[in-house]
């Protein structure tokens, strides 16, 4: 069973913050390939979605999906995690999407075993799994200069940032892009990650 998991923060205060770009493209996965509505489990302190979807690499042809949607806050996302990701090899089929600071709005790029970059849901979750050999969809966030470049915020102005609303425009740019996480998503269960990857990381 694959378990993605769209980070972010719960409530309608943070429903279009930069912060839940992770748990937006978690959504718009479960809205195209039509996922039941998410129920919430106590169990898990989240959201929940299951379903099957129809996979190449699955000996039945389709494999059983579990979309986890945290209701615990970012930096205690592990909690949600842990009890569905119970051994190496289950993470192996874990699936985390995020935002990322560092990445333009309207980019995506696919990980596997790679350090957190300092982002404290990914903190929280290689902590609570003791392992981070486990795929990453990264979500840009940050605006950029009229020539492209990336426009930071100030370090002591970041958290402000990152929980603030997009602004209409960028918010238009993260749906359509939602849209490309949603079919990495797909691509990553039922063709496996090295496909996605090839075929999402470029540009």
């Amino acid at each position: 069973m694959y378990i993605v998991v769209g980070l972010g923060n719960p409530g309608e205060e943070y429903k279009n913050t930069r912060h839940n770009a992770g748990r937006i493209g978690v959504e718009q996965f479960a809205k195209k390939y039509k996922f039941p509505e998410f129920v919430k489990s106590s169990k898990y302190s989240a959201m929940i979605s299951q379903d099957e979807i129809d996979s190449e690499n699955a000996k039945t042809g389709v494999e059983k999906v579990t979309l986890v949607l945290p209701e615990t806050y970012m930096n205690k996302s592990g909690a949600s995690v842990a009890p569905l990701v119970t051994s190496a090899k289950k993470a192996e089929k874990l699936i985390v999407v995020q935002d990322d600071l560092d990445m333009p709005i309207g980019k995506i790029k696919i990980l596997f075993n790679r350090g957190s970059g300092g982002h404290r849901g990914i903190e929280s979750i290689k902590k609570a799994i003791k392992t981070e050999a486990f795929a990453r969809i990264k979500v840009g966030i940050c605006p950029t200069t009229p020539s492209g470049k990336p426009k930071k915020p100030g370090s002591d102005k970041i958290m402000d940032f990152i929980v603030g609303e997009f602004k209409p425009a960028e918010f238009d740019e993260i749906k359509k892009i939602s849209k490309k996480v949603a079919e990495a998503i797909y691509m990553c269960i039922s063709e496996g990650r090295e496909k996605a990857m090839g075929e999402f990381n470029q540009g």
